[in-house]
């Protein structure tokens, strides 16, 4: 194996021993094999040893055990290690098509890119819950769709699931400027603003498990809404009007619930939108997975998706824009 492959692979763990075989065994299975693999255990109670030395010989792996930082400066940590030309960041929780390396590969020759990101997508091994999951997290219907989309809000912007960069973008700009409260929009904003190339490459995809239930995906969500109002705070510019729209949906609900209350009249109407909304997501989900069972579940993880967003929204909003934040907890 190259002693300086083209690609470094970083994956921060933390406490997630049992995600990290199968990612690994997706990247046995690349048909591009440059690169190597960095793991950083970031402070795990229970790490995941045993699993990377699993894959010695069978990948050029590496294996970093740190203190707790987060999982941006845990990346910055595997960027200063890394030997090869570009880095490639990974969550944990991914599944690696096997061509992947092939279509970036493709997409940097032809395009001759600096950063990129690509889309995320559910494997056919994931639960019904996690397939559900992940439509509300793509679908147009719900916003989530611009995300992986050329067809998205401004400008791309890649995000730490699926995120590349090249050496010479992290000599320039540097690492991640804080470790949570959306660190990758940050820093692929301060990407974009020091004049490099970023684009979306569609082909390099990969299948992302996220959370395993409704409980711990309103907590992810609920993070995600806070954390837009973050990047606020950093660039006033970035939040644009489908941010609000998570927000909007929630404060509509109450309204409509409320107002069939007291006004029936007005209140049953919109009600009557919102339940058309919720149907036209049952129908779309369920052709796409050909399951009634997964459309119905989506119906439900849309609604916990934009409640969840909506109320952190609201709830950062209420605390102004003048302190950015990092930690999970403030």
């Amino acid at each position: 194996m190259a002693i300086n492959p083209k690609y470094s692979i970083i994956i921060p763990v933390y406490n997630r021993p049992e995600e990290i075989r199968e990612l690994l065994q997706s990247l046995v299975l690349q048909k591009f094999q440059d690169f190597e693999v960095l793991i950083i255990e970031d402070g795990s109670t229970l790490d995941c040893e045993n699993e990377v030395d699993f894959f010695n010989g069978k990948l050029n792996i590496r294996y970093f055990k740190k203190p707790n930082s987060g999982q941006g400066f845990s990346r910055n940590f595997g960027m200063e290690k890394a030997r090869g030309e570009y880095f490639v960041i990974f969550d944990s929780d991914c599944i690696i098509p096997p061509n992947y390396f092939l279509e970036v590969n493709k997409a940097l020759e032809l395009r001759k890119l600096d950063a990129w990101g690509g889309p995320d997508a559910a494997h056919s091994s994931f639960t019904d819950i996690q397939k559900a999951i992940s439509y509300s997290m793509t679908s147009l219907f719900t916003t989530g769709g611009i995300r992986g989309r050329k067809q998205h809000a401004g400008r791309y912007h890649p995000r730490s699931f699926n995120m590349g960069i090249s050496r010479e973008v992290f000599q320039s700009v540097g690492g991640f400027s804080i470790t949570r409260m959306g660190e990758d929009i940050e820093y692929s904003i301060r990407i974009i603003k020091a004049g490099f190339k970023v684009e979306l490459i569609e082909k390099a995809m990969v299948f992302h498990k996220r959370r395993t239930n409704f409980y711990q995906f309103y907590n992810q969500l609920h993070f995600f809404g806070r954390a837009r109002i973050n990047i606020g705070r950093f660039y006033k510019d970035e939040i644009k009007l489908v941010h609000l729209f998570p927000a909007l949906f929630i404060v509509g609900l109450c309204v409509s619930i409320i107002g069939s209350l007291f006004i029936p009249s007005v209140g049953n109407i919109l009600l009557g939108i919102y339940f058309v909304y919720f149907v036209l997501i049952a129908i779309d989900a369920t052709l796409q997975n050909k399951s009634l069972k997964i459309g119905l579940l989506s119906v439900w993880a849309a609604l916990v998706q934009l409640s969840a967003y909506g109320v952190g929204f609201l709830t950062e909003l209420s605390r102004g824009f003048k302190h950015p934040v990092s930690d999970k907890n403030r």
